[in-house]
């Protein structure tokens, strides 16, 4: 008995909903961030479905390279992130505007 396809999707839906709420409505840069992973997650989960259902590994090898993507996002930010608390004493996404030269 296998699950359909369609329950994968939906639950990347609500995953890539609760991402794109959690980026729109929170303020602290740690929360976006990890928003932001939820959402990657979600779209994996959408390559694997596809990918399993069409027994192709092309959605397997692209959630690689996402993957890969995303962890070198998160070195990233969060050596930015560290550099801006250090700076500012707060990471809090609505005082980033002021950062302009």
């Amino acid at each position: 008995m296998a699950v359909p396809v369609a329950y994968y999707l939906a639950l990347s839906a609500v995953l890539f909903v609760m991402g794109a709420l959690g980026v729109l409505v929170r303020r602290n840069a740690i929360v976006v961030f990890m928003s932001l992973e939820l959402m990657f997650n979600a779209a994996n989960l959408a390559f694997v479905a596809f990918a399993r259902y069409y027994l192709q590994l092309d959605g397997q090898i692209i959630v690689f390279f996402v993957m890969t993507v995303a962890a070198a996002e998160v070195a990233v930010g969060l050596a930015l992130m560290v550099a801006i608390f250090r700076a500012r004493h707060s990471i809090d996404v609505d005082q980033m505007s002021i950062l302009k030269g």
